[in-house]
């Protein structure tokens, strides 16, 4: 049986994929009944899609508004309780052996008076419990990439320059966040609006980036500092 997974989940996109050798098929049979479940719901989405080209697991509790401005490539993975809201200019696409985990959210729109820009998820991107994307300039998030749980992405600032007028009466600024190939998110880690995160570095966990983080590079703190260079 495990071998017939195996081969299933590596066609699905994920290369080399092996199922853990100490689990057993009573508990391998209990896991295939819980994707079943999650792969009727996602059949019951699927069909409400903009678009979609493979297999989409959806966990309880979860509520998407907005499906017809998403478009999904092949083997999403959807957790509990996560909440999508795509109303936004040019909706969210995300691509290959994609997964998003319990009690995440992603937020398109706050209010109407004007839509964010949209969302774009590459391939092989993997979304852990509780994170919030926030998305009012345009999020692009590329191939390969890490989040650890609780990270936070926000892609809008409120302007206040003007200090006889009130924050909220001043109008927003909507750079957008860029994450590149190959980055690690770690845990509770926040991103601010118009930061680019370059290929293949490290947020440590807890850190608060509001600048841009160089390639090849791992970065902590509050503010974010490098704290070393991954190549000499």
């Amino acid at each position: 049986m495990k071998k017939i997974i195996n081969k299933l989940i590596q066609k699905l996109g994920r290369k080399n994929y092996q199922i853990d050798s100490s689990i057993s098929e009573t508990e391998l049979i209990f896991v295939l009944h819980s994707k079943f479940i999650k792969l009727i719901r996602g059949f019951f989405l699927k069909i409400r899609l903009k678009s979609s080209k493979g297999f989409i697991f959806v966990g309880a509790g979860t509520k998407i508004r907005f499906k017809s401005k998403i478009s999904i490539g092949k083997s999403l993975q959807i957790g509990d309780n996560v909440e999508i809201n795509a109303l936004s200019k040019n909706g969210i696409k995300i691509g290959n052996n994609v997964s998003i985990l319990k009690n995440t959210i992603i937020e398109c729109t706050g209010v109407i008076r004007e839509l964010g820009e949209g969302l774009v998820i590459g391939n092989n991107v993997g979304i852990a419990q509780n994170c919030f994307i926030q998305v009012r300039g345009l999020v692009t998030i590329g191939d390969n990439i890490i989040f650890g749980p609780g990270v936070s992405i926000f892609s809008e600032n409120h302007n206040f320059s003007e200090i006889d007028k009130y924050i909220n009466e001043q109008g927003e600024t909507r750079k957008g966040v860029k994450i590149e190939d190959g980055v690690w998110i770690g845990t509770a880690a926040t991103i601010l609006d118009g930061v680019t995160i370059g290929k293949n570095s490290i947020v440590a966990a807890g850190s608060v980036v509001n600048k841009d983080v160089p390639p090849y590079t791992v970065v902590g703190g509050i503010p974010a500092k490098i704290i070393k260079y991954r190549k000499k």
